[in-house]
């Protein structure tokens, strides 16, 4: 059994897609279509950038899931087959899960790509800059962080453990001086680094209320039907398939924890053997601390999609 999974923000870089439109018009549409739906040459800023620009949320993210998308749509064409033929399950870290829902036909790309410009935007503001952080305690178990997050909040101060990204790879968010009594705290405890990330925003914490209520919003109007393979939800390290569900999911998501690790081991446990990770080559990392023994194909490249097209 298969799984296609979709990595998250981070993962961007100048150039990314470049690749496969100029050597695919089936990828090439893909790029077109997001530029379209955004009113935006999203296409030449990934590029040519700036990279800073890029790296804005609402950039990155749509940018992510239209390379995710072409890889897929170039795969199904270069191997003549469907998704559905070659994967039980979907699932993407983060704004991957989008990606994921794209891809087994449960959204329509431009809608898919309005939806992550509104998450983007709603994320930067909910947050004014510098009063948000995340931090990477490593070497440290996911209960051991929950419980230094706790006792770093104050009443008017919070942090949480966001992203539980892999075994002893944790990320915290939320108010900055918060975040940085946790990293304090988890130096006393044994972690063996922690570290500030550069994002722009404090993710998946309750801060992002106010992008959740935005998401609701947006998600109550969206083209979404069911996918044609269930979701492992990032919420609830679960396979998911009926709409109304996904929906909450998804709002749930923006200040929810990101439960990579045990959609991993969720999949796992289904009978899931092989992950083929599209767009991007940031997961199998993460995949290989939580279980070792499970086979790891990527393809964010006209390369990697024609490997992976023999392999399937």
């Amino acid at each position: 059994m298969r799984a296609f999974i979709f990595p998250g923000q981070g993962s961007q870089v100048i150039g990314m897609g470049r690749g496969l439109a100029d050597a695919s018009p089936v990828a090439r549409a893909v790029f077109e279509e997001v530029d379209e739906a955004l009113g935006q040459k999203l296409s030449r800023l990934m590029w040519e950038g700036p990279e800073v620009e890029l790296t804005l949320t609402a950039n990155a993210q749509p940018a992510i899931m239209a390379v995710g998308i072409a890889a897929l749509r170039v795969l199904e064409a270069e191997a003549g087959m469907l998704l559905a033929d070659k994967a039980s399950y979907v699932a993407g870290h983060s704004l991957g899960e989008y990606t994921a829902l794209c891809a087994a036909r449960a959204l329509p790309l431009a809608a898919t790509a309005r939806l992550l410009r509104v998450r983007g935007d709603a994320m930067q503001a909910a947050v004014p800059a510098g009063e948000g952080a995340m931090a990477a305690l490593l070497g440290l178990g996911f209960d051991d962080v929950v419980a230094i997050a706790a006792e770093a909040c104050t009443a008017t101060e919070l942090v949480q453990a966001a992203n539980d990204n892999a075994n002893g790879q944790v990320v915290v968010s939320g108010h900055t001086p918060a975040v940085a009594r946790a990293m304090a705290l988890a130096r006393t405890r044994g972690a063996r680094h922690s570290v500030l990330l550069p994002v722009s925003a404090p993710f998946h914490c309750a801060l992002m209320q106010p992008a959740a209520e935005a998401m609701a919003a947006a998600l109550a109007d969206a083209p979404l039907v069911a996918p044609v393979v269930p979701l492992i939800a990032n919420v609830t390290a679960a396979p998911v398939h009926e709409v109304d569900a996904i929906r909450a999911l998804l709002v749930a998501q923006v200040t929810g924890t990101v439960r990579w690790r045990e959609s991993v081991l969720a999949m796992a446990d289904l009978g899931v053997t092989t992950l083929v990770e599209l767009g991007g080559k940031v997961l199998g990392p993460m995949v290989r601390r939580i279980t070792p023994d499970m086979k790891m194909l990527t393809a964010a490249d006209m390369a990697g999609v024609e490997a992976l097209a023999k392999e399937l």
